[in-house]
């Protein structure tokens, strides 16, 4: 192959420097744009050409499964040019097509294969394969290695039953939603049951944790764990059990993890754990041969409500570096060069970020030029604000041959707000696709035909085999199905047990016995042939066998044959996964579906306009970005209103949403807008009174004192204090009688009754009606 200084030339010099890196710890501070991924593959490309580290030795974890992909293939690329020409003296793409094929498969054979490149739900899945028969929790609850993976909805449904059934607790007191939500959060915590109910004392603590206790009991029955399981599970197997942790520790000599401001405290000790093989004092923490490398940027931590804690990155240089000054340190690189925003944006997005406290201070620097001012828009209401933005997205389609309409995304802080976008797009005929809605593998169809492949390869997983046993339907009336699982749960053995028996099913099933050991005789059938057949060969028997492809065709309804459709694309997906995948099984396949994303099938280049909140938008880019909705109690949200650390999580999704844009960028406001069926008057965030205004223009030209209502430096004319909202901005300077300058810094109420919160010099924040101050800006 080529030597390292031709090989690392592409790179500047903050990204070689981290790249270079080899032994210890290593923390990079990524801006949007940067080159991040160019880092880490280029890393791990140097680690096995200039250090020999073998590829099985090297564990790197990407945000998204597609963010994996993409990380493999570029290596392989990378590989593959490589060794052209240093075989054939030749660049890759102008060789044969069968010897690229050829020296791609090398590469896949070689180096890619044995790499272990995937999120930490998907690794830690593996991780599980091989040990967590060793596992058991505080309760000696124990799980067998041919688990299933319970999706979110399955998980709800079993909330849901244990909150209203089992426990006939009252559900408004007690939404089953919202108590599923908060066993999600201890489990990132690193709560179990036990640990919940010590440290929540109040009455509601200690149900929940009761309703945790019964959902791990389920689970546990179930042979199945959700995805916070995979996570926790693994940490204490670690904290557990020497040896298993001795083992992977082993393993895994150079572990790098992307999006590092992302991670929770669950997947942070596990992290931990693998990296000093569980001992606690730093100074006999041994880095021979032995790296952690992570890339992040607390700028763009968007995800608390996934309890996400951007600290442990802020933390990283104490907790595993030399916790020397910026300027000083060994174990800290900053990438500031963007090779993907215009010059304008990402002054903006500078200047915007600056007024966060909790970071890590970085200038993005622009390799491109000025490009466009921004234009920010104020529309009269939300329709004429879609109305506007798609007019600007389809003259500029129309008049640049560069873009198509997969070049566009439209960004908003709530689903909600997509309606009136989605209505203009429809009647004017745009192609678009919204990101974040009903995802694939969550149609009933498909949970359907996965339910038989669940249940095949995890007999105990009762709730499966309960969706499916009379799916198509049999003549298995619902009495009878009660019957039979009553009788497995007095019994203690999983319901699979029983429907196997033909004496127990003789006796419990009357005249639905025959259905019911037909159903079973084709489960049974199914599991003998797991090893033998292709995972596509079974799923084609399953869709004929059971009846599930004969119902819909008999149907004949419109709605039938879109079911038809997607059930077969999932056998698409299936063949797919058997060409793309080296070790394929029943199991792998469904863990790949159980751990698929919305991000992971969206694909580059569709031609169709993305409509998307903010928080969906992190890791994509586009030519032209709208971020709309731009108000006070949506964006910031009121939620963060009153609490510091919210608003600046609420600025770090906006800088997010501004450093998505390449070429052009627009931010739009209104007047007044719909919300729970009342017109209410919007008032302008303060975000975009954050922003430079020498890089704005607007439909009134650019200019530093907007028209009243539009931005942040107008005088008020006040009736008492039943002023127009919108006249009062964030930012403005104000002049009390008796307190003298202050500055806003809130916005309170709508309907014109409106009240001030100031922070006044020496007196601190107070807050008062607008009739009492006078505007100095």
């Amino acid at each position: 192959m080529t030597t390292t200084n031709q090989f690392l030339s592409h790179l500047n010099p903050s990204q070689r420097r981290a790249v270079e890196h080899f032994c210890g710890p290593l923390l990079v501070v990524a801006g949007a744009g940067s080159g991040k991924t160019r880092a880490l593959t280029y890393r791990i490309a140097n680690l096995i050409l200039q250090h020999r580290v073998d590829p099985e030795n090297i564990l790197a974890v990407t945000f998204t499964n597609k963010a994996a992909r993409e990380m493999k293939e570029r290596i392989q690329k990378l590989f593959a040019e490589q060794l052209a020409m240093s075989e054939y003296g030749e660049k890759f793409e102008l060789l044969p097509e069968y010897e690229q094929t050829q020296l791609k498969s090398r590469v896949w054979r070689n180096y890619i294969k044995e790499m272990w490149v995937g999120t930490f739900h998907s690794l830690l899945a593996r991780v599980l394969r091989f040990d967590v028969e060793k596992y058991q929790d505080e309760k000696g609850r124990k799980w067998d290695r041919n688990f299933s993976i319970f999706d979110e909805s399955d998980a709800q449904s079993l909330v849901k039953e244990i909150v209203t059934k089992q426990l006939n607790l009252d559900d408004k007191k007690f939404e089953p939603r919202s108590v599923r939500y908060a066993i999600s959060n201890a489990k990132n915590q690193g709560f179990s049951p036990k640990e919940l109910e010590l440290e929540r004392q109040d009455y509601k603590g200690r149900v929940i944790a009761q309703v945790y206790g019964h959902y791990q009991d389920r689970l546990a029955e179930n042979n199945a764990l959700d995805f916070d399981d995979l996570i926790l599970l693994p940490t204490r197997l670690f904290q557990q059990n020497d040896q298993v942790l001795g083992y992977w520790h082993r393993k895994f000599r150079h572990i790098l993890v992307d999006e590092y401001q992302d991670t929770n405290r669950t997947q942070y000790e596990l992290i931990r754990q693998l990296v000093t093989n569980g001992e606690q004092k730093k100074s006999n923490w041994d880095w021979e041969q032995r790296s952690v490398f992570v890339v992040g940027d607390a700028d763009q931590s968007i995800y608390s409500f996934r309890m996400a804690d951007f600290t442990i990155l802020l933390e990283f240089q104490q907790d595993f570096g030399d916790g020397l000054a910026d300027e000083d340190t060994r174990s800290m690189v900053k990438l500031e060069e963007n090779y993907r925003s215009c010059e304008n944006i990402l002054q903006a997005a500078n200047e915007l970020i600056e007024n966060n406290t909790q970071r890590i201070d970085k200038i993005l620097k622009a390799t491109r030029g000025a490009g466009d001012l921004i234009y920010c828009h104020r529309a009269d209401d939300e329709v004429a604000e879609a109305q506007f933005l798609i007019n600007q997205i389809q003259n500029l389609e129309s008049q640049n041959p560069e873009l198509d309409w997969g070049s566009f995304a439209i960004l908003y802080r709530t689903n909600a707000q997509s309606r009136p976008f989605e209505d203009i797009l429809v009647r004017r005929g745009i192609p678009y696709t919204v990101v974040g809605g009903l995802k694939f593998y969550d149609r009933k169809e498909i949970k359907d035909v996965l339910g038989y492949l669940r249940a095949i390869a995890n007999p105990s997983d009762t709730v499966s085999l309960l969706r499916v046993i009379n799916t198509p339907r049999r003549g298995i009336g619902k009495t009878t199905i009660e019957n039979l699982l009553n009788a497995s749960q007095e019994l203690g053995m999983p319901l699979w047990e029983i429907l196997s028996d033909e004496t127990s099913v003789n006796t419990l099933a009357g005249r639905a016995a025959k259905s019911i050991k037909g159903f079973a005789h084709m489960i049974a059938k199914w599991r003998e042939e797991i090893t033998t057949l292709p995972v596509s060969q079974l799923v084609q028997d399953v869709l004929e066998a059971s009846g599930y492809v004969d119902d819909l065709k008999k149907q004949g309804t419109e709605e039938a044959e879109n079911r038809l459709q997607n059930v077969q694309e999932l056998f698409n997906a299936v063949l797919q996964f058997e060409e793309e995948n080296e070790e394929v099984n029943l199991q792998n396949f469904l863990a790949s579906t159980a751990l698929s994303s919305d991000l992971d099938n969206l694909k580059e280049g569709d031609a169709a306009v993305s409509l998307m909140t903010l928080h969906a938008s992190k890791g994509l880019e586009f030519p032209v970005v709208c971020v709309v909705g731009l108000e006070q109690g949506l964006f910031p949200n009121y939620r963060s209103m009153n609490d510091p650390a919210a608003l600046e999580e609420e600025r770090r999704l906006c800088y997010v949403g501004i450093t998505r844009a390449q070429e052009k960028l627009y931010l739009s406001h209104a007047r007044e807008r719909r919300l729970y069926g009342y017109r209410e008057p919007a008032v302008r965030s303060q975000f975009l009174g954050e922003l430079p205004e020498e890089l704005l223009t607007t439909q009134f030209g650019r200019r530093k004192n907007y028209p009243q209502g539009n931005g942040s430096r107008v005088t008020p004319s006040h009736k008492g204090n039943k002023v127009e909202p919108q006249d009062w901005q964030v930012g403005n300077k104000v002049l009390h009688k008796t307190f003298g300058i202050g500055e806003i810094t809130h916005i309170f109420g709508g309907n014109n009754k409106i009240s001030l919160a100031v922070k006044f010099d020496n007196l601190g924040q107070k807050i008062v009606n607008p009739a009492q101050l006078q505007s100095m800006s």
